[in-house]
């Protein structure tokens, strides 16, 4: 085998010297020279990993649950108008909403009836931002025994692709009225890092991850988008 003093390594000096070894030394070093200036002349490849996306508008009062707060009365989900897709969404997405709110194992989740609001308050829908009857949170104290309420307002509802949801959510203290938890965010499909955040959500989840690609899953179904989405803001909430 031939071996190279490192003092005797320039190009001039081994061309020489394959030249007294036959063509053989000089085909292997032809070949060792192009591979080398490959190696050289390629750019550069780095993977661009794009971040997930993480809710910021997210307000909480304390970081830890109260001891005593082991209940939530879950209003319908509202929506600022009705006959449009904004409305034709709250059937579609409110059963995801309850079913994430539940696997947090935060506290024991009770849908409110709307035959119960209807009859006592006038009206199905409410949002935390409208002017609440005196007797609103202690009726629900009262016939649901809990201890904080939820509202639930669907701010943008795009259900054909790329889809888009919006939710706007605030939980309040039943016994004080105040605000315990809120969170007010748009997840449109058609930003990056929200398919990335919803590419490791499907990933965790078994019973959604045989399903075709993410990307095309969270652009084109509002269902699933709505899943990944309210798993999120929930994951916000604070700790028990």
């Amino acid at each position: 085998m031939m071996r190279i003093s490192p003092t005797q390594s320039t190009p001039a000096h081994l061309e020489r010297t394959l030249a007294r070894r036959g063509g053989g030394a000089r085909l292997l070093w032809l070949i060792a020279m192009v591979a080398l200036a490959g190696c050289a002349g390629a750019p550069s490849l780095r993977r661009t990993v794009t971040p997930a996306y993480q809710p910021d508008n997210i307000f909480k009062l304390a970081d830890v649950l109260a001891k005593d707060l082991r209940r939530v009365a879950v209003l319908p989900v509202s929506s600022g108008a009705n006959g449009s897709d904004l409305a034709d969404g709250r059937e579609a997405v409110e059963p995801v909403l309850l079913a994430e709110l539940i696997k947090t194992k935060r506290f024991e989740v009770i849908p409110v009836a709307p035959q119960f609001l209807r009859s006592r308050m006038g009206r199905v829908h409410w949002s935390a931002a409208d002017t609440l009857p005196a007797e609103f949170l202690p009726a629900l104290r009262d016939t649901y025994g809990c201890d904080a309420v939820l509202f639930v307002e669907l701010t943008e509802y795009r259900a054909y692709a790329p889809v888009a949801i919006g939710w706007r959510l605030k939980l309040v203290d039943a016994r004080t009225g105040f605000a315990l938890w809120a969170g007010d965010e748009l997840f449109d499909s058609r930003k990056a890092e929200v398919l990335a955040a919803a590419r490791r959500f499907q990933a965790a989840a078994p019973e959604i991850s045989g399903e075709s690609s993410v990307d095309w899953t969270v652009s084109h179904s509002p269902r699933r988008l709505a899943q990944y989405s309210a798993a999120q803001l929930f994951d916000t909430l604070p700790l028990r």
